[in-house]
């Protein structure tokens, strides 16, 4: 039986494990990459963060399949874990001011580190054939000899896609205000600057890639920058014009001076802009800024 265990490690099981898992680590640094190039870098913090992921992503995954070291799997593994924990505490809590809301690429993305992290701590605990040499010899036998470790590996696989899942499933805008009703905009002050604001304080958007009296913010852009949905009723004295636009589901869209507004997920409360000057989503972001 032994034998036979150490044919498999020794035939397709690791080549398997270390082409698979090399892959699964450049497919994620690449829809990080996607990411990053699309406006992600704009974000402070955050995109310093996709910068770093991007290229230690690439290099582990070239790594693992030079060397298909035990130890190098298992930085691979725990680089996987990392990358969905931010994830998931972007879209639980908040990340350095930025707010994850649920998208294609961060759902496929979240997946494939799952996969990653499956596959390569397969590769960490399972033995090169007899005799084989390389660095860090003691770690990797120690790493082998881990009991229950393959159990282990898929139960902690279910479990981070339980809480992917889970955490994408109550990820999303907050609630629009409901079409025709009223919307009452205000102004606030953020760094010393008068903004316009909803009734709740939270700081309004415009979007440069809109058109006047038409959105081009659809889809995974309007679940980072939620339309504010209604009828205006403004404040006395703030100046420009306030309007609406239908959007493509029917709902009122309020504008100013013919541009559509939009809140932003990553502020948390009023007196925040963290979305201005954004360029994200197709285009750059800027608060409002109103006087008198």
């Amino acid at each position: 039986m032994e034998s036979t265990h150490a044919a498999v490690r020794g035939g397709w099981l690791r080549p398997a494990l270390r082409v698979t898992g090399a892959g699964l680590l450049a497919a994620t640094a690449a829809i990080h990459l996607d990411l990053y190039l699309t406006g992600y870098r704009n974000i402070p913090t955050i995109g310093w963060l996709f910068l770093l992921q991007i290229i230690a992503g690439f290099a582990l995954a070239a790594a693992v399949l030079a060397t298909g070291n035990q130890v190098v799997a298992a930085l691979g593994a725990g680089f996987a874990v990392a990358t969905l924990g931010g994830y998931l505490l972007s879209i639980w809590i908040g990340l350095f001011g930025f707010t994850e809301v649920r998208t294609t690429a961060g759902v496929v993305a979240g997946i494939i580190e799952v996969a990653a992290f499956a596959v390569l701590a397969l590769l960490a605990v399972t033995p090169p054939a007899a005799g084989s040499r390389g660095p860090g010899r003691g770690v990797a036998q120690m790493l082998a000899g881990l009991p229950m470790a393959q159990p282990a590996i898929a139960v902690l696989s279910v479990v981070g896609l339980v809480l992917l899942f889970t955490a994408v499933a109550g990820a999303g805008a907050p609630a629009a205000t409901p079409s025709g009703g009223p919307v009452a905009l205000k102004t606030g002050t953020v760094g010393g600057v008068t903004v316009l604001t909803n009734a709740r304080g939270f700081t309004v958007y415009t979007f440069a890639a809109d058109r006047p009296g038409k959105s081009n913010c659809y889809g995974s852009c309007a679940a980072y920058w939620p339309p504010v949905a209604g009828s205006p009723s403004a404040a006395p004295g703030i100046p420009g014009t306030f309007g609406t636009i239908t959007r493509t589901d029917g709902t009122k869209q309020v504008t100013w001076n013919g541009h559509p507004l939009y809140t932003y997920v990553g502020d948390r409360g009023p007196g925040q802009a963290g979305g201005n000057n954004l360029n994200l989503n197709g285009g750059v972001w800027h608060e409002v800024v109103v006087s008198g």
